[in-house]
């Protein structure tokens, strides 16, 4: 069981784990109104992205599985912050439920849109999954949001059923773990 989050290096990217002095970064990006206009919709207070953070090397230490932090790779180093993605277990209370599946979330700071940074960092993610989890994956994606619809069809989601969460429409797409 991985007690932190490994580092993954892509063609353009480099994924490791969270570290308090990624902070400010964070709380910036989930305060922009842009980032979270289909993730609830309200920007987070600084508290709740604190407890944000908390919850992703929390998922690391319990379960083995959990969120990376992602950089636009730079001359063979970590430059710019560009978003964060990975692996959940929220204990979501919704149906149908999603007890014992990872849910696998995705955000890209809005000025790396439209670069392929998500599926390149979707697919690093899942490629470590596939080696390290005996899990179902699963995402939950606001219908509307057509980006990450088209993001998560790409990296072998399907769409399974349509439901609601917290009073708003979502879709759960299913995704089997590779044999």
């Amino acid at each position: 069981m991985h007690a932190q989050a490994p580092v993954i290096e892509t063609e353009r990217l480099i994924l490791r784990g969270h570290r308090i002095d990624d902070f400010d970064a964070i709380a910036a990006q989930w305060a922009d109104p842009a980032v979270v206009k289909y993730i609830g919709g309200t920007p987070s207070s600084r508290e709740a992205s604190w407890s944000r953070l908390l919850r992703y090397t929390g998922h690391w230490q319990m379960l083995g599985f959990g969120y990376w932090i992602v950089f636009e790779k730079h001359n063979g180093k970590e430059g710019a912050f560009a978003g964060e993605i990975g692996l959940a277990d929220y204990q979501r209370e919704m149906t149908p439920s999603l007890n014992g599946m990872a849910e696998m979330g995705w955000v890209v700071a809005p000025q790396f849109h439209g670069k392929g940074y998500a599926v390149e960092a979707a697919r690093a993610v899942l490629s470590w999954a596939d080696e390290n989890l005996d899990r179902q994956l699963c995402c939950i994606i606001a219908p509307e949001h057509q980006a990450s619809v088209r993001l998560a069809e790409k990296c072998g989601f399907v769409a399974h059923t349509d439901t609601t969460y917290h009073g708003s429409a979502t879709r759960i797409f299913l995704r089997q773990p590779k044999a």
